[in-house]
């Protein structure tokens, strides 16, 4: 489930939606999460150069320092990401495109190239804002065929959960729209990020460890509830066997593997 590219292929022509995107951290004082007053006004100058025409989600991501409790430091981090979700939102940008706001809890020290360890604590002790836009483009590809994979990359999923973000519908639709009528059978595959060797993630609605076989089970209930013949289609989970490399969120994604012809 990652930022909104969606690659939807079809016979002919298909529409790819892209993704541009624009980055802003927030810094906090220690054990503070209260924005101060240039952060504040940092902040809003990054959200009124938004437009708001092609936007279409929001992620926020809080962090502390490594001093304190770990239990402490989750706390504060989900605070700190609560308190600009609020600035957001009073601020008129639009809460159904907020899709993530989470605490990440401490960062680690680590060496970078200064020899103070304050200064990296003090770059530790911040809110991540990664703000996505739409873009369409025209494409042209191959006709489907046997061991093809059709990649919904901008599946979004509420973090530990089989629950879609309210923005990602749109994208199931679509791939619904371009494989209802194709003539093939196809496996729905569920992957996921930032687990160690081959292992699932879990599930926080049943703490069990199959996260990626609930979301690839999710799209296959969807597709089942839409009219899709059961018997074009099964679904697996994959776990983190199949890391893409790059970023994390890049792994979060469900794909779709046509096995034959139906």
């Amino acid at each position: 489930m990652r930022f909104l590219h969606v690659f939807l292929f079809s016979f002919f022509s298909v529409f790819s939606v892209f993704c541009q995107e624009k980055k802003h951290t927030v810094y906090f004082d220690t054990d503070l999460s209260v924005v101060s007053g240039i952060e504040r006004n940092r902040l809003l100058s990054f959200v009124f150069s938004l437009s708001e025409e092609d936007l279409s989600r929001i992620e926020i991501y809080g962090f502390c320092d490594d001093v304190g409790a770990n239990s402490y430091n989750l706390t504060l981090s989900q605070n700190r990401a609560n308190e600009i979700k609020k600035i957001l939102l009073h601020n008129d940008v639009p809460g159904d495109k907020i899709t993530n706001v989470d605490g990440k809890g401490e960062l680690l020290l680590k060496k970078v190239k200064t020899t103070s360890a304050d200064r990296v604590r003090a770059l530790n002790r911040k809110v991540e804002l990664t703000v996505s836009f739409d873009v369409l483009k025209n494409n042209t590809t191959e006709p489907l065929s046997r061991g093809s994979s059709l990649i919904i990359e901008n599946l979004l999923f509420l973090t530990g959960y089989s629950y879609l973000t309210p923005s990602s519908k749109k994208s199931l639709d679509l791939a619904f729209e371009k494989i209802k009528d194709l003539p093939f059978s196809f496996i729905i595959q569920g992957h996921v990020c930032c687990t160690s060797g081959q292992k699932d993630a879990v599930d926080r609605a049943t703490k069990k460890r199959n996260l990626s076989v609930v979301r690839a089970k999710y799209v296959y209930d969807y597709f089942v509830g839409k009219g899709i013949n059961s018997k074009r289609m099964s679904y697996e989970g994959l776990g983190h066997r199949f890391p893409l490399g790059g970023r994390s969120d890049a792994d979060r994604r469900v794909e779709i593997l046509i096995t034959s012809d139906f």
